[in-house]
Protein backbone atom coordinates (compact mmCIF):
# COMPACT_ATOMS: atom_id res chain seq x y z
CA UNK A 1 0.00 0.00 0.00
CA UNK A 2 1.45 3.60 -1.20
CA UNK A 3 1.40 6.56 1.48
CA UNK A 4 0.77 9.75 -0.31
CA UNK A 5 2.29 13.09 1.43
CA UNK A 6 -0.86 14.81 1.98
CA UNK A 7 -2.99 14.65 4.41
CA UNK A 8 -6.50 13.43 3.93
CA UNK A 9 -10.22 13.96 5.58
CA UNK A 10 -13.05 11.94 5.91
CA UNK A 11 -15.97 13.04 7.07
CA UNK A 12 -15.50 11.20 10.71
CA UNK A 13 -11.70 10.75 10.64
CA UNK A 14 -8.13 11.68 9.17
CA UNK A 15 -7.46 8.44 6.70
CA UNK A 16 -4.93 6.99 4.47
CA UNK A 17 -5.98 7.85 0.63
CA UNK A 18 -5.95 4.30 -0.40
CA UNK A 19 -6.58 2.74 2.93
CA UNK A 20 -10.20 4.23 2.07
CA UNK A 21 -10.53 1.49 -0.47
CA UNK A 22 -10.60 -1.10 2.08
CA UNK A 23 -13.98 -1.70 3.51
CA UNK A 24 -12.12 -3.09 6.75
CA UNK A 25 -10.31 -0.31 7.55
CA UNK A 26 -13.27 1.88 6.26
CA UNK A 27 -15.61 -0.04 8.98
CA UNK A 28 -12.68 0.05 11.56
CA UNK A 29 -12.32 3.98 11.34
CA UNK A 30 -16.16 3.96 11.75
CA UNK A 31 -15.77 2.08 14.69
CA UNK A 32 -12.97 4.17 16.68
CA UNK A 33 -14.74 7.34 16.08
CA UNK A 34 -17.08 6.28 18.51
CA UNK A 35 -14.00 6.13 21.27
CA UNK A 36 -13.70 8.87 23.34
CA UNK A 37 -10.15 7.83 23.74
CA UNK A 38 -7.03 9.34 20.91
CA UNK A 39 -7.09 5.56 18.39
CA UNK A 40 -4.75 5.41 15.41
CA UNK A 41 -4.48 2.55 12.93
CA UNK A 42 -0.95 0.99 11.98
CA UNK A 43 0.20 -0.49 9.29
CA UNK A 44 3.23 -3.24 9.85
CA UNK A 45 5.92 -0.86 8.70
CA UNK A 46 4.93 2.09 11.71
CA UNK A 47 3.30 3.81 9.37
CA UNK A 48 0.02 5.66 10.44
CA UNK A 49 -2.50 4.85 8.24
CA UNK A 50 -5.45 6.68 9.72
CA UNK A 51 -6.73 8.45 13.16
CA UNK A 52 -9.96 8.90 14.87
CA UNK A 53 -10.89 12.77 15.86
CA UNK A 54 -9.93 12.69 19.44
CA UNK A 55 -6.49 11.95 17.92
CA UNK A 56 -6.65 14.79 15.68
CA UNK A 57 -7.23 16.74 18.98
CA UNK A 58 -5.38 15.77 21.08
CA UNK A 59 -2.02 15.04 19.11
CA UNK A 60 -2.80 16.56 15.15
CA UNK A 61 -1.35 19.61 14.40
CA UNK A 62 -1.98 21.28 11.01
CA UNK A 63 1.60 21.89 10.36
CA UNK A 64 2.75 18.71 11.20
CA UNK A 65 0.88 16.13 9.12
CA UNK A 66 1.46 12.07 10.84
CA UNK A 67 -0.91 10.12 8.05
CA UNK A 68 1.78 8.44 6.37
CA UNK A 69 4.41 9.07 8.58
CA UNK A 70 6.45 6.97 11.11
CA UNK A 71 4.77 6.39 14.53
CA UNK A 72 7.77 6.89 16.15
CA UNK A 73 8.91 9.68 14.38
CA UNK A 74 5.51 11.39 15.23
CA UNK A 75 5.68 10.71 18.56
CA UNK A 76 9.56 10.14 19.41
CA UNK A 77 11.86 11.90 16.62
CA UNK A 78 13.38 8.77 16.85
CA UNK A 79 14.83 7.84 13.32
CA UNK A 80 14.33 4.21 14.44
CA UNK A 81 11.62 2.04 16.16
CA UNK A 82 11.58 2.47 19.65
CA UNK A 83 13.29 -0.96 20.35
CA UNK A 84 16.24 -0.07 18.32
CA UNK A 85 16.67 3.20 20.64
CA UNK A 86 16.44 0.88 24.05
CA UNK A 87 12.89 1.65 25.04
CA UNK A 88 10.15 -0.88 24.78
CA UNK A 89 8.34 -1.26 21.66
CA UNK A 90 4.61 -2.25 22.25
CA UNK A 91 4.15 -3.23 18.05
CA UNK A 92 7.04 -5.58 18.20
CA UNK A 93 5.65 -7.24 21.55
CA UNK A 94 1.84 -7.13 20.13
CA UNK A 95 3.63 -8.70 16.45
CA UNK A 96 5.13 -11.81 18.86
CA UNK A 97 2.34 -12.30 21.33
CA UNK A 98 0.10 -12.35 18.22
CA UNK A 99 -2.07 -9.87 21.24
CA UNK A 100 -2.42 -6.79 22.67
CA UNK A 101 1.02 -5.26 24.51
CA UNK A 102 0.73 -2.20 27.15
CA UNK A 103 3.65 0.54 27.72
CA UNK A 104 4.24 3.90 29.48
CA UNK A 105 5.83 6.50 26.53
CA UNK A 106 6.81 9.80 26.61
CA UNK A 107 5.43 11.22 23.79
CA UNK A 108 6.06 14.74 22.43
CA UNK A 109 2.60 16.53 21.95
CA UNK A 110 1.64 19.70 20.93
CA UNK A 111 2.19 20.33 24.39
CA UNK A 112 5.00 19.62 24.99
CA UNK A 113 6.58 16.54 25.83
CA UNK A 114 3.73 14.41 28.13
CA UNK A 115 3.38 10.63 29.78
CA UNK A 116 1.08 8.34 27.30
CA UNK A 117 -0.15 4.74 28.22
CA UNK A 118 -0.15 3.27 24.80
CA UNK A 119 -1.72 -0.28 24.34
CA UNK A 120 -1.39 -1.44 21.26
CA UNK A 121 -3.80 -4.37 19.81
CA UNK A 122 -3.35 -6.19 16.59
CA UNK A 123 -5.61 -6.93 13.54
CA UNK A 124 -5.12 -11.10 12.07
CA UNK A 125 -6.19 -12.08 8.82
CA UNK A 126 -7.61 -15.28 8.44
CA UNK A 127 -4.49 -17.27 8.92
CA UNK A 128 -3.74 -15.55 11.83
CA UNK A 129 -0.88 -12.95 10.11
CA UNK A 130 -0.60 -9.21 11.37
CA UNK A 131 -1.66 -6.24 8.98
CA UNK A 132 -2.53 -3.99 11.14
CA UNK A 133 -2.79 -2.41 14.02
CA UNK A 134 -4.73 -0.26 16.24
CA UNK A 135 -3.62 2.15 19.10
CA UNK A 136 -5.19 3.80 21.82
CA UNK A 137 -2.93 6.39 23.57
CA UNK A 138 -4.49 8.00 27.49
CA UNK A 139 -2.47 11.04 28.39
CA UNK A 140 -1.28 10.80 32.10
CA UNK A 141 -2.78 14.03 33.68
CA UNK A 142 -1.02 13.78 37.47
CA UNK A 143 2.77 12.96 36.42
CA UNK A 144 4.86 16.00 34.07
CA UNK A 145 7.47 15.23 31.81
CA UNK A 146 8.86 18.69 31.91
CA UNK A 147 8.90 20.71 34.98
CA UNK A 148 5.52 21.80 37.00
CA UNK A 149 4.24 24.07 39.51
CA UNK A 150 2.81 20.68 41.14
CA UNK A 151 2.53 16.91 41.59
CA UNK A 152 4.80 14.18 40.13
CA UNK A 153 7.43 15.21 37.62
CA UNK A 154 10.17 12.99 35.92
CA UNK A 155 10.83 11.19 33.09
CA UNK A 156 13.82 8.72 33.56
CA UNK A 157 13.61 5.13 33.27
CA UNK A 158 13.03 4.49 36.67
CA UNK A 159 10.52 6.97 36.94
CA UNK A 160 8.64 5.97 34.34
CA UNK A 161 8.53 2.35 35.72
CA UNK A 162 6.68 3.26 38.77
CA UNK A 163 4.62 5.68 37.22
CA UNK A 164 3.59 2.89 34.56
CA UNK A 165 2.74 0.18 37.71
CA UNK A 166 0.71 3.22 39.05
CA UNK A 167 -1.32 3.08 35.56
CA UNK A 168 -1.50 -0.74 35.64
CA UNK A 169 -3.32 -0.91 39.48
CA UNK A 170 -5.09 2.89 39.69
CA UNK A 171 -8.78 1.35 38.14
CA UNK A 172 -8.47 -1.98 40.15
CA UNK A 173 -9.64 -2.08 43.70
CA UNK A 174 -6.05 -3.79 44.93
CA UNK A 175 -4.53 -2.50 48.08
CA UNK A 176 -1.52 -1.15 46.78
CA UNK A 177 1.76 -0.79 48.69
CA UNK A 178 4.13 1.79 48.34
CA UNK A 179 7.94 0.98 49.40
CA UNK A 180 11.36 2.82 49.16
CA UNK A 181 13.47 5.33 50.52
CA UNK A 182 12.55 8.11 52.82
CA UNK A 183 11.97 11.18 50.97
CA UNK A 184 11.05 9.43 47.72
CA UNK A 185 7.35 10.91 47.39
CA UNK A 186 5.22 8.35 48.36
CA UNK A 187 2.12 11.01 48.66
CA UNK A 188 2.26 12.29 45.79
CA UNK A 189 2.11 8.64 44.16
CA UNK A 190 -0.35 7.67 46.74
CA UNK A 191 -2.45 10.72 45.21
CA UNK A 192 -1.46 9.97 41.73
CA UNK A 193 -3.01 6.29 42.31
CA UNK A 194 -6.11 7.66 43.75
CA UNK A 195 -6.69 10.77 40.95
CA UNK A 196 -6.09 8.07 38.28
CA UNK A 197 -8.52 5.64 39.66
CA UNK A 198 -12.45 5.68 39.88
CA UNK A 199 -13.06 7.10 42.98
CA UNK A 200 -10.94 10.39 42.01
CA UNK A 201 -13.90 12.42 43.02
CA UNK A 202 -14.03 11.26 46.44
CA UNK A 203 -11.75 12.35 49.71
CA UNK A 204 -8.36 11.08 49.31
CA UNK A 205 -7.27 10.62 53.37
CA UNK A 206 -4.27 10.63 54.96
CA UNK A 207 -3.15 8.97 58.15
CA UNK A 208 0.41 9.20 59.66
CA UNK A 209 0.76 6.13 61.75
CA UNK A 210 4.11 7.44 62.65
CA UNK A 211 4.22 8.44 66.45
CA UNK A 212 0.69 7.58 67.23
CA UNK A 213 0.03 5.14 70.90
CA UNK A 214 -2.56 2.62 70.34
CA UNK A 215 -4.95 4.31 71.86
CA UNK A 216 -4.56 7.20 69.82
CA UNK A 217 -4.49 5.75 66.80
CA UNK A 218 -7.32 3.62 67.40
CA UNK A 219 -9.10 7.27 67.70
CA UNK A 220 -7.95 8.68 64.99
CA UNK A 221 -8.66 5.93 62.55
CA UNK A 222 -12.10 4.59 64.07
CA UNK A 223 -13.58 8.02 65.40
CA UNK A 224 -15.26 7.92 69.19
CA UNK A 225 -18.25 8.43 71.18
CA UNK A 226 -19.32 10.98 73.16
CA UNK A 227 -18.36 10.00 76.88
CA UNK A 228 -16.04 7.06 75.34
CA UNK A 229 -12.82 8.47 77.36
CA UNK A 230 -12.11 11.61 79.51
CA UNK A 231 -12.18 14.96 77.16
CA UNK A 232 -14.70 13.04 74.38
CA UNK A 233 -17.27 15.81 75.02
CA UNK A 234 -18.92 15.07 71.42
CA UNK A 235 -18.66 12.00 69.05
CA UNK A 236 -16.16 12.33 66.53
CA UNK A 237 -15.67 10.96 63.12
CA UNK A 238 -12.75 9.06 62.34
CA UNK A 239 -10.85 8.78 59.30
CA UNK A 240 -11.97 5.27 57.67
CA UNK A 241 -15.34 7.57 57.51
CA UNK A 242 -13.96 10.39 56.14
CA UNK A 243 -12.46 8.53 53.47
CA UNK A 244 -15.75 7.59 52.09
CA UNK A 245 -15.94 6.56 48.87
CA UNK A 246 -12.19 7.70 48.13
CA UNK A 247 -9.05 6.66 49.52
CA UNK A 248 -7.35 5.99 52.95
CA UNK A 249 -3.44 6.73 52.79
CA UNK A 250 -1.41 4.81 55.66
CA UNK A 251 1.42 6.43 55.74
CA UNK A 252 4.64 4.90 57.37
CA UNK A 253 2.40 2.03 57.65
CA UNK A 254 5.75 -0.11 59.16
CA UNK A 255 5.19 1.94 62.61
CA UNK A 256 1.47 0.62 63.30
CA UNK A 257 1.58 -1.16 66.74
CA UNK A 258 1.28 -4.72 66.92
CA UNK A 259 -1.89 -3.98 69.13
CA UNK A 260 -3.65 -2.16 66.40
CA UNK A 261 -2.45 -4.40 63.61
CA UNK A 262 -5.27 -6.82 64.22
CA UNK A 263 -8.28 -4.27 64.34
CA UNK A 264 -6.36 -2.76 61.25
CA UNK A 265 -6.14 -6.68 59.43
CA UNK A 266 -9.77 -6.78 60.67
CA UNK A 267 -10.63 -3.24 58.83
CA UNK A 268 -9.45 -4.61 55.80
CA UNK A 269 -10.70 -8.07 55.73
CA UNK A 270 -14.60 -7.54 56.56
CA UNK A 271 -14.80 -3.56 55.59
CA UNK A 272 -16.53 -3.06 58.70
CA UNK A 273 -15.23 -1.33 62.30
CA UNK A 274 -16.54 0.15 65.42
CA UNK A 275 -16.36 3.77 67.25
CA UNK A 276 -14.19 3.25 70.39
CA UNK A 277 -16.93 3.28 72.49
CA UNK A 278 -19.57 1.77 70.79
CA UNK A 279 -21.43 -1.68 70.11
CA UNK A 280 -22.38 -0.36 66.89
CA UNK A 281 -20.75 -1.49 63.48
CA UNK A 282 -20.19 1.05 60.98
CA UNK A 283 -19.40 -0.31 56.97
CA UNK A 284 -16.15 1.14 55.21
CA UNK A 285 -15.85 1.89 52.19
CA UNK A 286 -12.65 2.78 50.81
CA UNK A 287 -9.49 2.19 48.41
CA UNK A 288 -5.95 1.10 50.54
CA UNK A 289 -2.78 2.79 50.14
CA UNK A 290 0.17 1.71 52.31
CA UNK A 291 3.20 3.12 52.37
CA UNK A 292 6.65 2.75 54.33
CA UNK A 293 10.32 2.88 53.98
CA UNK A 294 10.96 -0.13 56.34
CA UNK A 295 11.93 -3.48 55.44
CA UNK A 296 8.19 -5.37 56.48
CA UNK A 297 9.45 -8.51 55.15
CA UNK A 298 12.14 -9.08 57.62
CA UNK A 299 10.09 -7.50 60.15
CA UNK A 300 7.26 -10.40 59.51
CA UNK A 301 10.22 -12.83 59.88
CA UNK A 302 11.45 -11.21 62.99
CA UNK A 303 7.60 -10.99 64.83
CA UNK A 304 7.58 -7.13 64.30
CA UNK A 305 4.62 -7.16 61.87
CA UNK A 306 1.70 -8.99 61.77
CA UNK A 307 2.09 -11.81 58.55
CA UNK A 308 -1.41 -11.82 57.25
CA UNK A 309 -1.69 -8.25 57.28
CA UNK A 310 1.20 -8.27 55.19
CA UNK A 311 -0.16 -10.07 53.02
CA UNK A 312 -3.31 -8.37 52.88
CA UNK A 313 -1.90 -4.57 51.98
CA UNK A 314 1.35 -6.41 49.42
CA UNK A 315 -0.96 -7.40 46.73
CA UNK A 316 0.48 -4.70 44.40
CA UNK A 317 3.48 -3.52 45.91
CA UNK A 318 5.29 -0.62 43.66
CA UNK A 319 9.23 0.40 44.69
CA UNK A 320 9.63 4.08 44.17
CA UNK A 321 13.26 4.89 43.00
CA UNK A 322 15.65 6.94 45.24
CA UNK A 323 16.68 10.23 43.69
CA UNK A 324 20.62 8.70 42.67
CA UNK A 325 18.69 6.21 40.84
CA UNK A 326 16.92 9.32 38.36
CA UNK A 327 20.01 11.58 38.17
CA UNK A 328 18.43 13.02 34.83
CA UNK A 329 15.15 14.33 36.52
CA UNK A 330 17.18 16.26 38.93
CA UNK A 331 17.39 19.47 36.35
CA UNK A 332 13.90 19.60 36.23
CA UNK A 333 12.90 18.54 40.09
CA UNK A 334 15.06 21.52 40.20
CA UNK A 335 13.17 23.80 38.36
CA UNK A 336 10.29 22.69 39.39
CA UNK A 337 10.58 23.53 43.10
CA UNK A 338 11.83 27.00 42.07
CA UNK A 339 8.70 27.31 40.50
CA UNK A 340 6.56 26.50 43.40
CA UNK A 341 8.66 27.96 46.15
CA UNK A 342 9.54 31.49 44.75
CA UNK A 343 7.46 34.53 43.97
CA UNK A 344 6.39 35.22 39.96
CA UNK A 345 8.47 38.61 40.54
CA UNK A 346 12.20 37.06 41.40
CA UNK A 347 12.41 34.27 38.96
CA UNK A 348 15.41 32.11 40.45
CA UNK A 349 17.97 30.02 37.90
CA UNK A 350 20.84 27.75 38.48
CA UNK A 351 24.12 28.12 37.67
CA UNK A 352 25.71 25.60 35.15
CA UNK A 353 28.54 24.26 37.84
CA UNK A 354 25.55 24.25 41.16
CA UNK A 355 23.42 21.86 38.62
CA UNK A 356 26.42 19.56 38.08
CA UNK A 357 27.23 19.55 41.42
CA UNK A 358 23.46 18.92 42.54
CA UNK A 359 23.35 15.70 40.11
CA UNK A 360 26.76 14.28 41.21
CA UNK A 361 25.67 14.42 44.67
CA UNK A 362 24.35 10.92 46.35
CA UNK A 363 20.84 12.68 48.02
CA UNK A 364 20.82 10.36 51.18
CA UNK A 365 17.33 12.31 51.91
CA UNK A 366 16.12 12.43 48.53
CA UNK A 367 13.61 14.36 47.08
CA UNK A 368 12.82 15.91 50.52
CA UNK A 369 16.38 16.79 51.05
CA UNK A 370 16.66 18.24 47.43
CA UNK A 371 14.05 20.78 48.29
CA UNK A 372 15.61 21.59 51.70
CA UNK A 373 18.61 22.80 49.36
CA UNK A 374 17.04 24.61 47.27
CA UNK A 375 15.01 26.32 49.57
CA UNK A 376 18.33 27.65 51.70
CA UNK A 377 19.81 28.52 48.37
CA UNK A 378 17.19 30.15 47.05
CA UNK A 379 18.17 32.84 50.22
CA UNK A 380 21.11 33.72 48.69
CA UNK A 381 20.57 34.04 45.73
CA UNK A 382 20.19 37.66 45.72
CA UNK A 383 20.19 38.24 41.96
CA UNK A 384 18.34 35.65 41.01
CA UNK A 385 21.14 33.29 40.32
CA UNK A 386 21.86 30.16 42.33
CA UNK A 387 25.85 29.55 42.50
CA UNK A 388 28.19 26.42 43.83
CA UNK A 389 28.70 28.93 46.75
CA UNK A 390 24.81 29.09 47.55
CA UNK A 391 24.51 25.28 48.01
CA UNK A 392 25.50 23.39 51.45
CA UNK A 393 29.62 22.05 52.17
CA UNK A 394 28.41 18.87 52.53
CA UNK A 395 27.02 18.58 48.68
CA UNK A 396 31.32 19.11 47.88
CA UNK A 397 31.83 15.84 48.67
CA UNK A 398 29.74 14.69 45.48
CA UNK A 399 29.88 10.49 45.95
CA UNK A 400 26.94 8.76 46.27
CA UNK A 401 26.67 7.13 49.88
CA UNK A 402 27.68 3.90 50.23
CA UNK A 403 25.08 1.41 50.78
CA UNK A 404 26.79 -1.92 52.83
CA UNK A 405 24.63 -4.54 51.57
CA UNK A 406 22.79 -6.88 53.84
CA UNK A 407 24.39 -9.38 55.69
CA UNK A 408 22.87 -12.58 53.67
CA UNK A 409 23.82 -10.54 50.07
CA UNK A 410 27.55 -10.83 48.40
CA UNK A 411 29.33 -7.55 47.46
CA UNK A 412 28.02 -5.50 44.35
CA UNK A 413 30.77 -6.45 42.64
CA UNK A 414 29.95 -9.97 43.10
CA UNK A 415 26.12 -8.98 42.13
CA UNK A 416 26.92 -7.17 39.11
CA UNK A 417 29.05 -9.97 37.67
CA UNK A 418 25.82 -12.64 38.69
CA UNK A 419 23.85 -10.06 36.51
CA UNK A 420 26.10 -10.04 33.78
CA UNK A 421 25.90 -13.98 33.81
CA UNK A 422 22.34 -14.10 33.58
CA UNK A 423 22.39 -11.65 30.77
CA UNK A 424 23.83 -13.70 29.01
CA UNK A 425 22.20 -17.17 30.13
CA UNK A 426 18.62 -15.27 28.90
CA UNK A 427 19.94 -14.60 25.40
CA UNK A 428 21.51 -17.80 24.48
CA UNK A 429 18.35 -19.82 25.28
CA UNK A 430 16.79 -17.49 22.54
CA UNK A 431 13.01 -17.73 23.80
CA UNK A 432 13.07 -14.06 25.81
CA UNK A 433 12.44 -11.16 24.51
CA UNK A 434 13.95 -7.74 26.03
CA UNK A 435 11.31 -6.70 27.85
CA UNK A 436 10.85 -10.20 29.43
CA UNK A 437 14.86 -9.94 30.40
CA UNK A 438 14.10 -6.92 31.42
CA UNK A 439 11.91 -7.94 34.05
CA UNK A 440 13.07 -10.69 35.19
CA UNK A 441 16.27 -9.22 36.23
CA UNK A 442 14.94 -5.76 37.68
CA UNK A 443 15.95 -3.66 34.97
CA UNK A 444 14.64 -0.99 32.69
CA UNK A 445 14.75 -1.70 29.33
CA UNK A 446 17.15 0.94 28.77
CA UNK A 447 19.18 0.12 31.04
CA UNK A 448 19.43 -3.77 29.95
CA UNK A 449 19.80 -1.93 26.18
CA UNK A 450 23.13 -0.53 27.60
CA UNK A 451 23.92 -3.89 28.95
CA UNK A 452 23.72 -5.73 26.05
CA UNK A 453 25.68 -3.09 23.60
CA UNK A 454 28.38 -3.38 26.41
CA UNK A 455 28.65 -7.05 26.47
CA UNK A 456 28.82 -6.98 22.75
CA UNK A 457 25.34 -8.76 22.25
CA UNK A 458 23.48 -6.35 19.71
Amino acid sequence: MSIPASLHETADASIDADAQSAPQVQALISFLEHDAQPMIVLDPQYRILAANTAYQRQFGTADKPYIGHKCYRVSHHYDVPCDQAGEHCPMKRAFELKGPDRVLHIHHTPRGPEHVDVELRPILDANRDVVAYVERLVTVRHASARPSADGLVGRSPAFNSALESVQRVAPSMLPVLLLGESGTGKELFARAVHEASERAGGPFVVVDCSGLTETLFESELFGYERGAFTGANTRKKGLVETAEGGTLFLDEMGDVPLGMQVKLLRLIESGTFRRVGSIETQQANFRLVAATHKPLQEMVNDGRFRQDLYYRISAFPIHLPPLRDRSDDIPMLVDSFLQRGGSSKHRVTVQPAAMARLQAYGWPGNIRELRNVLDRARLFADDGLIRVENLPETLGHAAAPVVQPPADRKAPSSQAARTEAEIRRLVAEGRHTRRDIATTLGLSERTLYRRLKDLGLL
